[in-house]
């Protein structure tokens, strides 16, 4: 099986996306550099790049901020199964358009029900927690690894441990009582959190100074390395949405996130276990290589950190590549593209909840 996933990140203000027979014509405009980016406007152009790009390479298009798709090139995307997705400049999911869904509706039911089940609920939201702290502590025990200070190595190592020890109350969790035994999961999961973020900046080997970092805040991000990780989590998220959509699921119906009005619960449950391995990790190398500098941040009115213009297409040209990239599967043992993985997951807690396996595996790297 090859999965293909193919993203078009339309990142410059005033894109406009036409239609001609099956191909996507991309209009590109070219701003003046010294013009801020809350000015920039179709009529403001200097210029404007265009691409063609045939619809069969596209698996689904991200548009961040103010561009435009012709009702057409709307139409086109939908006869071939392209989700247009919305999203702010942080990076946030604002709205999700697709075709009408060739879905499993047996399947779907079957979510539901789970859903409704708390057990199942507990019994799935266990596995997705243990396999996020497990990355977690990997990706922890890479860097105390390859450390040079001897305090930042304790420190690691002392956050491993204890997330060895959260990982060791999961396995001893009795899912048959299930009253409680959901808040019980999250308060674990968030703890787990808490060790972890509290020795994420001694991961790092360069620009320690330039990326301060206590504590997660998010909506907005407070400092560069919240700003980083929060812009890399929604690439992962809109990857989670496309996945379980394409498996037959509802991504807004989740076992371990709670369900709110436009939140993708599953899709949330499901990026949990990519998290440490792929955003974290990803954003950890940009900045010890420093691609990553504080030349690619702004600071707003009122604390708020988000990325330029250069900086946002620099992650995601980053975030591409990185997909681009193979790893074993242990499930299946297979040699798999990363971009796989989250179409793989998908399906495998698809068949869980058909009954095809007992429990869901979450994919722990090795």
């Amino acid at each position: 099986m090859d999965i293909q996933q193919n993203t078009l990140y339309l990142t410059t203000p005033g894109t406009y996306v036409a239609r001609d027979h099956l191909t996507l014509q991309v209009e590109v405009p070219v701003y003046a550099e010294e013009l801020a980016p809350e000015e920039r406007s179709r009529d403001k152009a200097t210029d404007w790049r265009k691409v063609s790009i045939p619809i069969h390479h596209l698996e689904s298009l991200c548009v961040f901020g103010a561009s435009t798709i012709s009702p057409p090139a709307l139409d086109l995307c939908w006869e071939h199964g392209v989700a247009v997705n919305y999203l702010s400049q942080f990076g946030h999911l604002q709205a999700r358009m697709t075709g009408v869904a060739e879905t499993s509706v047996m399947l779907r039911r079957t979510q539901f029900r789970a859903a409704d089940d708390r057990a199942r609920c507990a019994s799935i939201a266990r596995q997705i927690i243990a396999g996020k702290i497990q990355n977690s502590r990997n990706s922890l025990l890479r860097a105390a690894r390859e450390t040079d200070s001897d305090d930042d190595r304790a420190r690691l190592e002392e956050a491993t441990d204890s997330l060895a020890r959260q990982i060791q109350l999961l396995a001893k969790t009795e899912i048959s009582n299930a009253d409680g035994l959901l808040d019980q999961l999250r308060g674990a999961e968030g703890m787990a959190s808490s060790h972890y973020f509290g020795v994420f900046s001694r991961t790092l080997k360069q620009q320690r100074d330039k990326f301060g970092f206590d504590t997660r805040s998010r909506r907005p991000p407070r400092d560069r390395i919240n700003c980083l990780i929060s812009f890399l989590y929604a690439l992962v998220r809109h990857d989670c949405v496309a996945a379980l959509t394409s498996a037959g699921l509802d991504p807004f119906v989740g076992f371990l996130h709670v369900d709110r009005p436009n939140r993708p619960s599953l899709a949330l449950d499901l990026m949990e276990e990519f998290r440490p391995w792929l955003a974290d990790r990803l954003a950890i190398t940009l900045i010890n290589r420093q691609q990553v500098g504080p030349e690619h941040f702004k600071e707003r009115e009122g604390g708020a950190v988000e990325f330029t213009d250069k900086g946002r297409k620099l992650v995601i040209t980053a975030y591409q590549q990185r997909k681009q990239e193979s790893l074993n599967h242990p499930l299946l043992d297979q040699n798999l593209r990363i971009a796989q993985m989250p179409f793989i997951q998908a399906r495998v807690l698809a068949r869980h909840l058909r009954g095809d396996i007992a429990e869901y595996v979450p994919f722990v790297p090795k």
